[in-house]
């Protein structure tokens, strides 16, 4: 609803303060400000309408507090009957162990992932046979030789 009312020309604005948000305080005072007014009726019952969704808004937010604290609460309450055994569960079974278990098998990842990039560059070094790579030394010695010959330098 915000949103649709806002804007330069929008029904909201008047109630909007300088960072942009709108209060409750200040919807009531437009809307004392406005009630006798026969040419404002559109944005007193935009007014009115936002009041009632901030009420609600409200009702919903104190709700989800209240449950939040009864949860926490039950939480509370359950912790203090956790035996011994169900405490050690918890702590090595659940939190520990299931820890472990991911920094192991991160590492065996990284390791497999640094193994099998090795593997790679040892594949690429020696992917050429070693009597191919003597040839084409010798061709290219062969050919630097020339070029020194050419330019008056004797290599032996």
């Amino acid at each position: 609803m915000e949103e649709e009312h806002s804007g330069d020309d929008g029904l909201l604005e008047e109630v909007k303060t300088e960072k942009g948000k709108i209060s409750r305080g200040n919807v009531q005072t437009r809307i004392k400000v406005i009630k006798d007014d026969a040419d404002a009726a559109e944005e007193l019952e935009v007014l009115n309408a936002y009041l009632e969704l901030m009420e609600l808004e409200t009702g919903a937010n104190k709700k989800i507090k209240d449950a939040h604290e009864a949860q926490a609460k039950k939480v509370i309450d359950r912790y203090k009957a956790l035996t011994e055994d169900e405490v050690k569960t918890m702590v090595v079974d659940d939190k520990w162990l299931a820890a472990i278990s991911h920094d192991v098998y991160t590492e065996v990842e990284r390791i497999s992932q640094r193994l099998t990039q090795r593997i790679k560059e040892l594949a690429e070094r020696y992917a050429t046979p070693m009597p191919e790579l003597n040839t084409t030394v010798d061709a290219l010695e062969a050919e630097v030789s020339k070029h020194l010959e050419k330019m008056g330098f004797v290599w032996t």
